[in-house]
């Protein structure tokens, strides 16, 4: 590997420096950069011909070298002869202007190491191109290497040579003398030129018809370079010392075998003995068989074996040449029309224009970037033309690489973007570029598609011809996907709106609409949210077609999964919108159908997300009475080891009837008359205050406690309950300090006061404390809120509680839900003030709005909207229980 990178350096160095020492002095050097080393051409292919730009203009140029080293072996008057003709060709071919041949740009100076001038860019010789590699440099140019020659090339070519003969023949009266591969070059677009023109011969008489040509014996003893390539000579030459135009014809048969034959000529020719070659070589001519020619095309082959004839005057004139079938290709006729397009109008060339599409892809991709592209490019000088090169240009586009187009192509359109002059050609300009929009994204680099494509499109948008709008409102969603997002945001979508709401046309307002939908993909969610779901709103015609679009947008942002609309958005702005827009009067049956599809589809989502999260929250309000219940049993765990063993089996009693209540549905509301509540168990908070009065009491007087202090629950109605006595006060604190709003539920129990002048919110008893006697209706069958009076005992007969029927207003369904804690607050609140008695009533007591005052739990804390709640469903029980043993009996009746 070393090796090869060292011979490698040596040869670059080598080159280098013989590029150094060969120009180094040369004038050409003042005005021009000698670049590297591609080619060789001339007779004998003696001229180096490299890469060079103008210094002044950065014109890009040839350099053709003539290094004097080559002629060091030859003796000074040799090298004089060699000089004197290589400056001879250069000097003629500089006179001579024509298409077909080599263009001068700098004419020839010699300093004292070389010969040295410039040329039109070049690719190669012929000579080169064919296999000939003589005095190229090494390593051999990959370029020149793998260089093909395709056939519309090939036909081209030939057919450039035989009109610069004809050009010399008929309006020059030249005889060029040295028509072979080396003296053909291929410029860089891939045009056949003609040079060498160091044994030309002009016409002795060229104001007469018929010119005259002398010509000169050949002299063997001269240097080869002073000679013709004998190999392409016409046999009069050496024969007969004569020539003519028909002498140039034999040499161009020859050039037009050997490009048939991979650069081999027909004949090889022995120098040191021509006259018996070229006798030879006569004999053979008479007899050229059509197996010599098999590699011919056939539609050419007679006519090369008529330019190869032995006769001059047999063979076809350059005119008769540039005629023939062989030449009428497509691409060859294409590629001619490309070389005389200076000389056509404007006509012609857009008709020629509009053709070029369909030929294009009959055509080699090098032929065309080569030859046909800088021609397309060169015409976008001329603003009326643009519109007719431009489709071509980006068809060859479309078949280049992004190499390729970024150096060949975008160049030329940067000023094609921003053409504005003329109106119409600026206006086809843009539907040409909005129809190949795609190309340009993938192919363009970001900067320039921010600095020129996107602008093109946003003047598109804002164009006043509405075909221009529509067009590039339906390409926009086919190339969305490569314009950045920021663009998209920010100058894309602000233009698409603006043309939707200021524009006089339907189809471009429903365009936008249709565009905004396709592209909805593309943006964030909560830009569709803010910025695109409100501008819907801001659209003010309702034709059909715009509500469809809206709806469209709507749906689509609805049903896309990354997208999506919330449920505030739909229940806020969403459905108040599209509502009344469903029954507009212009809307027909179906699409008023698809209004309503989608409205209930939203409104089924809506519904479904939003209960959702109403069962999360109350799955999460129920875990959170969890830890309630667990300290509940905890603080039970504490006492058991002071209660009795016949409280204990209360207790136990009590909590598996708690268990049994807990399991059973719980009771819905009915709208019917109230129906007998079936018996109820203790709630477990009941159990808690009845067992730590009888732990407190027992301390005190378990006598007392047995007879006085027997407590029921009343399951799912919540009662605050307030004590005047010390123990009673104890347990109250104890059950606040737990859970302050806790509640007690009921099924509807009815309730009576105690033995003594109490009422439902009654004070202390006189034995210091309160009774709440709970009646179960199923041990009363003609129990019924209008005669609970006849349940009660005289003693509550004489003292009847006051009228309570304006609890029918505080708890119906119209009043709001009160928590525990706001009623515990509202000590001096009026609807507890129409409850007390007037003072020096019988039922009147102090204790009434006393901080122990009975609480009566509200709808919401655990009532659940409860119908059994009801103020008719609370009266005096008929007898009061006095004793333990009374408590018991009522057990029995309750739990059985």
């Amino acid at each position: 590997m070393e090796s090869m990178l060292n011979k490698l350096k040596s040869t670059v160095t080598k080159v280098t420096a013989d590029v150094t020492s060969a120009v180094m002095g040369n004038p050409v050097t003042r005005e021009f950069d000698v670049g590297r080393h591609i080619a060789s051409g001339g007779n004998g292919l003696a001229w180096k011909i490299f890469n060079g730009t103008k210094k002044s203009t950065k014109q890009e140029v040839a350099v053709f070298v003539f290094d004097k080293k080559l002629i060091d072996k030859y003796q000074k008057f040799e090298k004089d002869q060699i000089i004197d003709s290589l400056k001879r060709g250069v000097q003629q071919l500089t006179r001579l202007r024509h298409p077909r041949l080599l263009t001068v740009q700098h004419p020839l100076e010699e300093s004292r190491d070389c010969l040295a001038f410039c040329t039109e860019p070049v690719c190669a010789s012929l000579a080169n191109v064919l296999g000939n590699w003589d005095n190229l440099p090494s390593p051999l140019p990959s370029d020149i290497k793998e260089y093909k020659l395709y056939d519309v090339e090939t036909k081209y070519g030939l057919l450039q040579v035989s009109e610069g003969l004809s050009f010399l023949h008929s309006s020059v009266k030249m005889v060029h003398g040295n028509i072979t591969p080396e003296n053909i070059i291929l410029n860089k677009s891939g045009a056949w030129k003609i040079m060498g023109f160091d044994f030309c011969i002009q016409s002795t008489n060229p104001s007469e018809q018929e010119p005259k040509f002398l010509c000169k014996e050949w002299d063997p003893n001269l240097p080869s370079l002073c000679l013709p390539n004998p190999e392409y000579l016409a046999p009069e030459y050496i024969l007969s010392v004569s020539c003519e135009t028909a002498s140039d014809m034999y040499s161009l048969g020859a050039v037009m075998y050997a490009v048939f034959n991979k650069g081999k000529p027909i004949f090889e020719v022995n120098k040191q003995d021509i006259y018996k070659s070229f006798s030879r070589q006569l004999d053979q001519l008479s007899r050229l068989s059509s197996s010599t020619l098999q590699n011919i095309p056939e539609e050419v082959r007679e006519h090369v074996k008529l330019l190869l004839n032995v006769a001059p005057a047999v063979r076809p004139d350059a005119d008769q040449m540039t005629k023939i079938p062989f030449f009428d290709d497509v691409g060859a006729m294409t590629l001619q029309y490309f070389d005389s397009l200076f000389q056509r109008d404007n006509l012609q060339k857009s008709q020629f224009f509009k053709g070029l599409p369909k030929v294009l892809p009959k055509l080699p991709k090098r032929v065309i970037i080569q030859r046909i592209l800088p021609c397309l490019t060169s015409e976008f000088v001329n603003p009326d033309m643009v519109p007719f090169v431009l489709p071509n240009v980006l068809l060859i586009a479309e078949e280049c690489t992004k190499e390729e187009y970024i150096r060949l192509i975008l160049p030329d359109l940067g000023p094609v973007f921003k053409q504005q002059e003329p109106i119409q050609a600026s206006n086809m300009i843009l539907l040409i570029f909005l129809q190949k929009m795609d190309l340009l994204l993938t192919k363009t680099p970001p900067d320039e598609i921010k600095n020129s494509v996107l602008p093109m499109v946003y003047r598109a948008l804002e164009a006043p011809s509405i075909q221009i709008q529509e067009l590039c409102l339906n390409i926009i969603p086919t190339f969305a996907n490569l314009i950045d997002y920021p663009s998209m945001k920010n100058s894309l979508i602000p233009r698409i709106k603006n043309a939707c709401l200021q524009t006089s046309s339907l189809a471009v307002r429903v365009n936008s609409l249709v565009c905004l939908g396709k592209i909805l993909e593309y943006l964030d969610k909560w830009f569709v949210l803010d910025d695109i779901l409100p501008f819907l709103q801001q659209i003010p015609s309702k034709e059909p077609a715009v509500l469809m679009g809206i709806l469209g947008i709507y749906k689509c942002t609805f049903t896309h999964k990354k997208l999506g609309i919330t449920k505030e958005q739909l229940a806020g702005k969403v459905l108040p919108h599209l509502i009344p827009l469903s029954i507009e009067n212009n809307l027909n049956l179906n699409q008023f159908n698809s209004f309503i599809c989608v409205i209930k589809d939203m409104l089924n989502r809506l519904e479904a997300e939003h209960k959702t999260k109403l069962e999360q929250l109350h799955v999460m309000q129920e875990q959170q009475k969890i830890p309630i219940l667990c300290n509940l049993v905890s603080v039970l765990s504490l006492l058991k080891a002071s209660l009795t063993l016949e409280e204990k089996q209360k207790l136990a009693k009590e909590q598996e009837q708690a268990q049994k209540l807990k399991s059973q549905q719980p009771l819905k509301p009915q709208a019917t008359a109230i129906t007998p509540p079936v018996k109820q168990t203790k709630d477990l908070t009941d159990t808690l205050i009845d067992n730590m009065s009888s732990l407190t009491s027992h301390s005190i007087n378990k006598a007392k406690v047995a007879s006085s202090n027997s407590f029921s629950s009343v399951p799912s109605i919540g009662v605050g309950m307030g004590f005047s006595s010390p123990i009673d006060n104890t347990k109250r604190n104890i059950t606040n300090g737990l859970n302050p709003t806790m509640g007690f539920q009921t099924a509807g129990f009815s309730m009576g006061a105690g033995p003594t002048t109490q009422n439902f919110f009654s004070g202390p008893s006189a034995t210091g404390t309160t009774k709440m006697n709970i009646v179960p209706t199923a041990n009363m069958p003609n129990y019924s809120p209008m005669n609970a009076a006849s349940a009660m005992s005289p003693l509550t007969q004489q003292n009847r509680p006051p009228d309570m029927s304006a609890l029918d207003n505080l708890f119906g369904p119209q009043k709001p839900k009160v928590s525990m804690k706001q009623l515990a607050q509202q000590k001096s609140s009026q609807w507890v003030n129409q409850f007390v008695p007037p003072q020096g009533s019988p039922g009147a007591s102090s204790s009434v709005l006393g901080p122990q005052m009975n609480m009566i739990g509200q709808p919401g804390f655990g009532i659940q909207g409860n119908p059994f709640f009801a103020p008719q469903n609370f009266a005096q029980p008929a007898n009061t229980m006095t004793n333990s043993s009374s408590a018991s009996n009522d057990l029995k009746d309750l739990f059985g």
